[in-house]
């Protein structure tokens, strides 16, 4: 390892911001080096959180996977009429919020598909309807592609939703709909999904309105190195200003039966050299963040595992009923016991910690 990049890790691992050129020129090693881009974002992990390993008990529920939006990386979203399409009503859905009590989770998660006949009042409805049925569950949903849209259909402000949703009972919001956060790639792979600087802009209404949210990347697909550096970037900057981000999410692209995989315009995902990365890629640049999460849903828990030593503190949720990556070819998706967890961790040598959504014990 040449001495410039020595210095650049001692410096990154101590707590200095580094550059965008800095995170490119990480994201570019492809030798051995790339151990100890991991060994010093997982100081920095040591020195900002600590050896926990936390976990939130979660279920998601998934209301309806018609779409009226056509993503090029989505194996999930169906079409009226289409084998498999669903939309469940107000007793299904109240259904689901109470069982997930009775499973004694923290969390409910809801992001959709677009329905054609949704309005702001659909997604106010759904999340009373939650909130009534597993009370003191924490709601955390919606995107910021989900509040434009319904702030489209309904002929009102984003602003004016959001703070629909508040009184509705969300705590917190998904930052997914990211995606890349790099115009020309939006236009390649989600071409019908809000541009950067409207999710930007939402994302910015939610902190102030006191809604918190996570920060997601998704990658793997058809994006550059010098993309996926913009992205941070952008996360990076709105965190200084808002403080709202609760963690980072790597998201790494499920590619098997998705639309611009099979068509041949995006490659089978991101290899492991890239997956380490961007953990630890995120821990040094995002000097802001707190948390860092690994998904096992994506990466699978060996990968997830290596990720906890690359910089990630968390590993996301118990996720009951995972259904959008499994939509896209993803296996064993669908629940991760918290006694599998603390094998990972204590493998580790670590502690596995219970969370609620907002990084407190729980």
């Amino acid at each position: 390892m040449d001495r410039d990049l020595v210095t650049l890790l001692s410096g990154a691992a101590a707590g200095d911001r580094i550059s965008e050129k800095d995170a490119l020129r990480m994201f570019t090693t492809r030798n051995r080096d790339v151990w100890k881009i991991a060994t010093a974002a997982d100081e920095k992990r040591e020195k900002i959180v600590g050896d926990a390993v936390t976990y939130v008990r979660n279920q998601n529920i998934n209301v309806t996977n018609i779409c009226i939006n056509a993503c090029g990386f989505c194996g999930f979203s169906k079409k009226s009429g289409d084998e498999g399409c669903y939309f469940h009503d107000e007793t299904v859905i109240r259904e689901k919020a109470a069982l997930a009590k009775s499973r004694n989770v923290t969390e409910i998660c809801t992001v959709s598909g677009l329905h054609p006949a949704f309005t702001a009042q659909s997604y106010i409805d759904v999340y009373r309807w939650i909130t009534d049925a597993a009370p003191g569950v924490h709601l955390h949903a919606s995107n910021p592609m989900e509040v434009a849209y319904a702030a489209k259909r309904s002929g009102i402000a984003t602003k004016e939703v959001l703070t629909a949703m508040k009184g509705a009972g969300l705590a917190s919001m998904c930052g997914t709909a990211a995606e890349i956060l790099v115009d020309p790639v939006r236009t390649q792979i989600c071409p019908q999904k809000i541009p950067t600087a409207e999710w930007v802009r939402i994302i910015r209404e939610a902190h102030r309105l006191g809604i918190p949210t996570t920060a997601t990347i998704m990658y793997g697909h058809c994006e550059s190195d010098h993309d996926r550096v913009k992205h941070l970037a952008i996360l990076r900057e709105i965190q200084d200003e808002t403080r709202g981000f609760t963690e980072f999410v790597p998201l790494s692209f499920i590619h098997m039966s998705t639309p611009i995989f099979r068509s041949g315009q995006a490659r089978a995902g991101a290899t492991g050299r890239e997956d380490i990365l961007m953990v630890a890629v995120a821990r040094l640049f995002l000097d802001n963040f707190r948390n860092i999460q690994v998904s096992w849903v994506k990466e699978g828990i060996k990968m997830a595992q290596l990720g906890l030593l690359a910089g990630a503190n968390d590993l996301g949720g118990t996720m009951f009923e995972e259904s959008i990556s499994k939509g896209a070819g993803a296996t064993n998706t669908d629940y991760l016991d918290p006694k599998e967890m603390q094998r990972v961790a204590e493998d580790l040598g670590r502690t596995l910690c219970r969370r609620t959504t907002l990084y407190q014990r729980a």
